[in-house]
């Protein structure tokens, strides 16, 4: 079977775009104050430091359970992290657009509370179609997502079979991850996201078990950025159930 030896995926660190949609949504403001494209918007120094510590992370791994090779999402908050993280481990970092984040559409910049108060109708027909059908005019449904992730996933196997890999991207592909190499329902990956924030620098990890299919280790795990907390992330505890 072609099959990854082992698969992870990082969260970009906090953003200021991350930052400025929580106070936004904090003041019940409608839209974001964000004036870069998505794919500009950069780390905030929080995220820099939450990278620096994914990459302090990494270099205690022993040689034979470090990544091989890494993959990046275009945009630059999870490029940066990829940087910050790798920096000094010789892993070799790509780019692929496949791992950028979800396009929202005409819903960008805006908050929830803005989406019910401009789109009224559109926030109508999310709630009828559910969130993993529904697609915002202009943007991509979490289906959308999903196929394309699932073209990368089989390239990956093919390019790097029985390699390890560590993916750096956003919160809609973790969940997506786990929707296709856990093979969930429609259902229990709504749930899983209900469960669940994606936390910044958050890390999520497989490993292909005797028959050579990856299985889950550990999900959403933090651990690695607070170690005097508690162990290293990726360990054998799985924090994740349906």
């Amino acid at each position: 079977m072609t099959e990854l030896a082992a698969l992870w995926i990082v969260r970009h660190g906090e953003s200021t775009g991350n930052v400025a949609a929580q106070r936004a949504r904090s003041s019940g403001a409608e839209e974001v104050a964000r004036t870069e494209r998505d794919a500009d918007v950069p780390l905030s120094p929080a995220g820099e430091e939450q990278a620096h510590a994914t990459g302090r992370w990494l270099r205690t791994l022993p040689p034979d359970r470090r990544p091989e090779v890494a993959v990046t999402s275009p945009y630059l908050r999870a490029r940066r992290t990829a940087e910050l993280a790798l920096a000094g481990t010789g892993v070799p970092l790509s780019r692929d657009e496949r791992l950028r984040d979800r396009d929202l559409g005409i819903f960008d910049r805006l908050t929830p509370h803005g989406v019910r108060v401009r789109h009224p109708e559109e926030h109508e027909r999310r709630n009828r179609l559910g969130k993993f059908y529904y697609r915002p005019p202009g943007g991509e449904a979490w289906t959308d997502v999903a196929l394309r992730l699932r073209g990368f996933l089989a390239d990956l196997r093919h390019e790097h079979t029985d390699r390890r890999v560590m993916l750096f991207g956003h919160d809609v592909l973790v969940f997506l991850l786990s929707y296709l190499l856990d093979g969930l329902t429609e259902e229990e990956l709504m749930a899983l996201g209900r469960r669940h924030v994606i936390a910044n620098c958050s890390i999520s990890s497989w490993s292909a078990d005797h028959s050579g299919h990856l299985r889950m280790n550990g999900f959403n795990e933090v651990s690695h950025l607070h170690p005097t907390r508690s162990g290293p992330a990726g360990g054998d505890q799985t924090h994740y159930g349906i």
